[in-house]
């Protein structure tokens, strides 16, 4: 009776800690293992109920077979279960493979034993004598738990406070039972009772205790490990004793880290491809692989003393950053000759064609009988003041600077434009209230009108051209009129372009419309909607 009490006490136990870890809902190979461990346990514990109520031999063949299914799952499991805890990324060892087959082939030879009689030796009733393969199982079973047992404190005895506390109650759950079993089969510990059962169930209370207090399986510890061991980055940890105890996927796919197994060896491989000595303490540092450009980060973990535990190196690849810097740079570089270009055509052609009707003035003054002097150095000086203007804003275009003082509105820049033309009558017309709302074209409008302006001078051989600026609540528009010679048709080049790349980048529209002999037209309109008041 104390025997079957001690069982189901076990067997409850265990039970409860399986519901315990189901309940948590935690669906990952290191959980289906631990219930694969639990459930073999539970398996035992149901024959050694099953025995004590058995009384034929078939009976209790039935449940010793039962029983045997259970110890042959639990050694091999436990040291699965001890491999995966440890968090190992690397490759699991191959011998991992092969331990089914412990359990298989355990099962096989006590079905087959009424054959060859190996795993009992005699089997009557409650009566019967071991077999030599029955010593030889358990020796393998006692090793993959030892060796899993041996795993786990290799693997756990210098990380956190917390990894300690489960490492050593899960440690104990399995220690404790196979302990008290080894003096039970030795001989050293004699009793009445079954006392196994017991220690199982004082497992079953210290598994509950790491499931509970310590957060053994706790999916946040699992999902972070998953996260890590699968994001673009890569991982290495190294120990006290300079070994890398962690790898992720990314890291084991960096060509020049696949032989480091060492802090050292990692040292002394960057120090190499730098060709310079790095110090062990860095915190940040780039190199170049090959092709590859890598990112590295070094930080020191420290446990709750204080005390420096482990190092953890994070190596990023960026190259795709140094190429976008190159694309960046070479973009910029390209806008730039292409402003330069723009504001050369712009300003200096503008210069240049005022300069050149002053000229004609000039000469036409001097071919005359009677020269007007005064008048005549009167254009000098202005080709003389356009010259000197024309090297400023040659200056002013190379290094990106202009002197906005007269663009304080948009009539104020247009009316510069229009004060600067000799040899042409041009008038404009202003329509409408300028305010605020207008100010964000200013240097569009007073752009746009230069070039018309400049292009009427080149090429219509104009000798009125009108300017009309029309302020109005949802739009600002200009028309320029010129009654110079005209074309056929329209091909827009480097001044027509950017009279309308300007125009389109505000939302606006532009329109070039000419009749052969009856000049050309230019008609800009630019929405203010959306503009702040």
């Amino acid at each position: 009776m104390v025997s079957a009490v001690l069982l189901i006490l076990g067997l409850c136990g265990m039970l409860v800690s399986v519901t315990w870890v189901l309940r948590r809902g935690n669906s990952n190979r290191l959980t289906h293992i631990f219930l694969s461990c639990q459930l073999s346990i539970v398996l035992w514990l149901i024959s050694e109920i099953l025995i004590l109520f058995s009384y034929t031999k078939q009976q209790f063949w039935i449940s010793y077979v039962i029983g045997n299914l259970g110890i042959s799952c639990f050694g091999p499991l436990w040291l699965w279960l001890s491999q995966e805890y440890t968090f190992s990324s690397k490759k699991k060892p191959r011998f991992l493979w092969l331990l089914p087959l412990i359990t298989i082939s355990a099962v096989c030879v006590v079905l087959t034993n009424p054959i060859h009689h190996l795993y009992y030796d005699s089997f009557v009733d409650k009566r019967f004598t071991y077999g030599p393969l029955f010593y030889v199982y358990q020796v393998i079973y006692y090793v993959c738990i030892v060796t899993g047992i041996t795993i786990i404190c290799l693997k756990h005895t210098r990380n956190s406070s917390q990894i300690t506390k489960q490492s050593f109650l899960l440690i104990l759950s399995a220690a404790i039972p196979l302990g008290v079993n080894t003096l039970s089969l030795t001989g050293v510990f004699h009793s009445k009772v079954t006392l196994t059962p017991l220690f199982f169930g004082i497992s079953s209370i210290l598994i509950i205790i790491a499931l509970g207090r310590y957060g053994l399986l706790n999916i946040n510890s699992i999902a972070i490990r998953e996260t890590i061991n699968n994001i673009d980055s890569g991982v290495m940890i190294f120990d006290n004793n300079n070994r890398i105890t962690y790898k992720n996927k990314f890291s084991e796919n960096i060509p020049f880290l696949k032989d480091v197994n060492t802090s050292y060896e990692f040292m002394r491989l960057i120090s190499e491809m730098m060709n310079e000595e790095i110090p062990s303490d860095f915190s940040l540092m780039e190199l170049k692989y090959e092709n590859e450009y890598y990112n590295i980060k070094q930080r020191y973990c420290q446990n709750n003393s204080g005390n420096d535990v482990a190092r953890v190196i994070t190596i990023n690849n960026v190259t795709e950053y140094h190429d976008l810097a190159k694309a960046e740079k070479k973009l910029s570089l390209e806008q730039e000759r292409n402003r330069i270009a723009q504001e050369m055509h712009d300003s200096a052609g503008h210069t240049f064609t005022m300069i050149s009707s002053l000229a004609r003035i000039l000469k036409y003054d001097a071919e005359q009988q009677n020269p007007d002097k005064v008048k005549m150095l009167e254009s000098i000086s202005e080709i003389d003041g356009l010259s000197r203007s024309g090297v400023t804003q040659l200056r002013c275009t190379i290094n990106n600077l202009r002197d906005d003082e007269f663009m304080k509105s948009v009539t104020s820049a247009v009316q510069t434009v229009i004060t600067a033309v000799r040899g042409v009558d041009i008038e404009l017309c202003i329509q409408g209230d300028e305010d605020e709302r207008h100010s964000f074209c200013i240097k569009e409008m007073y752009d746009n009108c230069r070039e018309t302006i400049t292009n009427a001078l080149r090429y219509s051989e104009a000798s009125r051209i009108d300017v009309i600026i029309k302020f109005l609540d949802k739009a600002i528009e200009m028309y320029i009129l010129d009654n110079g010679k005209g074309c056929d048709s329209i091909s827009e080049h480097n001044g027509l372009r950017g009279i309308r790349e300007r125009t389109e980048a505000l939302g606006g529209s532009v329109r070039f419309s000419s009749v052969k002999n009856e000049g050309f037209n230019t008609i800009i309109k630019i929405p203010i909607d959306g503009v702040e008041k």
